[in-house]
């Protein structure tokens, strides 16, 4: 049976990408390979960060939410969600 990565003992380091026991010089992969599947998943856009854009009114709402010098809910007249 293969080795994956919930199946280590608490405390001992596998590939980053594979699971495998890890190499020192390949850190924190096993292999060449590992690194440049590592590395084809940067550059080809599959680690993202999802992100939302917010018009000019929604960050100055979250900022002052922030700070604490606005009240959480907004007032009727506002058309909150």
């Amino acid at each position: 049976m293969s080795e994956k990565r919930g199946d280590r003992e608490p405390g001992t380091r596998g590939c980053a990408i594979c699971g495998k026991p890890v190499e020192p010089r390949h850190l924190p992969f096993c292999s060449p390979r590992c690194k440049d599947v590592d590395l084809n998943r940067w550059l080809s856009g599959s680690y993202v960060v999802p992100a939302v854009e917010l018009d000019e009114d929604e960050v100055a709402r979250l900022a002052d939410l922030a700070h604490g010098t606005l009240d959480p809910e907004p007032d009727e007249g506002e058309g909150g969600v």
